[in-house]
């Protein structure tokens, strides 16, 4: 399907070309299978079935939902679709990892869409893969991890098929924000991903990390709330819908709970879903992973939003202002030695007020700590920070998910009024863009990368500027 930008700039895309066999039946919470051959032309105008079902709106992003069983699927833009590569045209290649907690959101996002990257001269791509549960829920006698080997099928597909559309099989960037950017930095600590990426930009990424018995304990917990053996015939026995929802059941906040309690719990333990440590296809911790060398040949950037989920407390602001800070961060976990510092390191925003601090506190937390430990775990492997630290008009703040339509240079798609206000600069999605055409083109963003001496990082913003100290206010979570 071709498309004209404004300035008369074409690409094509051909969405909803499936890359396993439709996760159902004999198939269902089975490592993916690799799509047999079709006879004919396939209707490649339309987005594939997602594996999200309703958009449960847990992101500012607009990611729809599709009918149907074949939701393995990839998106393909390109500005080259009847020049098959050869080594001097292969043009740099950029695959999308959708975020959503792993149990939301969808590859078929107006905002991921590659046209922009293909101005550029990159090929990009989007995945899908299996949700929640069943893409990640422990199973007896299930291979764990069934969306990780998702990810993986999928950057197989196309090492296997990408230069068809004008790409560089062995150029491969991998990219994603939020739980997307949790996928990226997962694949990176993975030997078994090593051969099919050539770098990683990771955007609000969680390094999930969920134990082999953490993820029992909730797989043994939903059979038995469903009333069957937590075996592939018993679960197997529960409809998709019925499955989601235990799964909500389980993973829903107790109403009538003590706020302060289900915050430290969300800090703390983080999502319930997601890649678990299984000693197997992912042998370690991220961090423990790369600080091991895991990645070192590949470039990484990483970063976050100054103020990830702040809005979570935007109705109980009035009510916050009364409390002390520093009572309210002991009750979300941090101890009373480490308070004073924390505090006086962020002073700036303490003076905004309770609710401020609170909530730079929880991205410090979930975000920002993880992008300096991952940052000295690679030691002099090539890695690149950022913050992005432009704030949204509509909340006062950059929160999560206002850097991705910038990344994107999406601007005028739907509903990125809704975050980034009537007119989003765009001489920053220009600076944003560009740095990650770079990266994804050159292997360098166009900044300093991390060193021992300076964790220099781009600050992103109007004006944006280079920082040798961006992350000062996180650094007294790091020492702990």
């Amino acid at each position: 399907m071709w498309r004209t930008d404004a300035a008369g700039h074409r690409s094509a895309a051909f969405l909803g070309i499936p890359f396993a066999e439709a996760p159902v039946g004999e198939h269902r919470f089975a490592a993916p299978v690799p799509r047999r051959s079709w006879e004919g032309v396939l209707d490649a105008t339309e987005f594939g079935a997602t594996a999200q079902r309703g958009d449960p709106g847990v992101t500012l992003i607009p990611e729809p939902s599709v009918p149907g069983d074949s939701t393995l699927n990839v998106n393909v833009f390109t500005p080259a679709p009847a020049r098959p590569a050869d080594a001097g045209t292969a043009l740099p290649v950029l695959v999308y990892i959708h975020g959503g907690g792993y149990f939301a959101g969808s590859p078929a996002s107006p905002w991921y869409d590659g046209r922009a990257f293909n101005r550029d001269g990159v090929v990009t791509v989007s995945i899908s893969y299996r949700l929640g549960f069943d893409g990640f829920g422990w199973i007896a006698d299930a291979p764990l991890n069934r969306g990780v080997l998702d990810w993986l099928l999928a950057l197989e597909w196309v090492r296997d098929n990408i230069a068809a559309f004008g790409g560089d099989p062995a150029r491969v960037t991998i990219a994603g924000q939020s739980a997307g950017g949790g996928a990226v930095l997962t694949l990176l600590g993975m030997p078994a991903a090593q051969p099919l990426i050539s770098g990683v930009y990771s955007m609000s990424g969680v390094a999930t990390d969920i134990t082999l018995a953490e993820a029992e304990e909730f797989g043994r917990r939903l059979a038995a709330l469903g009333g069957v053996e937590p075996t592939r015939a018993g679960l197997s026995s529960l409809g998709e819908a019925r499955i989601l929802e235990l799964q909500k059941q389980l993973t829903d906040p107790v109403p009538g709970g003590n706020p302060m309690v289900m915050l430290r719990g969300f800090i703390e333990d983080g999502l319930p879903l997601g890649p678990v440590i299984d000693g197997d296809l992912i042998p370690s911790a991220t961090v423990d992973a790369l600080a091991g060398g895991v990645g070192a040949d590949k470039p990484l950037v990483l970063g976050a939003t100054d103020d990830e989920f702040s809005m979570i407390l935007d109705g109980a602001k009035d009510k916050l202002r009364w409390v002390p800070a520093g009572f309210l961060l002991g009750k979300v976990g941090l101890p009373r030695a480490e308070r004073t510092t924390y505090l006086g390191a962020n002073a700036d925003v303490r003076r905004l007020g309770t609710a401020a601090i609170l909530g730079r506190y929880i991205t410090d937390r979930m975000f920002r700590t993880l992008l300096l430990r991952i940052a000295a775990a690679r030691g002099d492997a090539p890695t690149w920070l950022y913050r992005f630290s432009w704030r949204s008009p509509n909340f006062g703040r950059a929160v999560h998910c206002v850097d991705v339509p910038f990344f994107f240079d999406c601007l005028d798609a739907e509903r990125v009024d809704a975050i980034g206000g009537d007119a989003p600069p765009q001489v920053l999605a220009d600076e944003v863009h560009s740095g990650a055409v770079a990266f994804v083109a050159q292997g360098d963003p166009g900044w300093p990368r991390v060193t021992d001496a300076a964790p220099t990082a781009r600050v992103y913003d109007v004006p944006s500027v280079v920082s040798a100290d961006a992350f000062a206010g996180v650094r007294p979570l790091v020492a702990r």
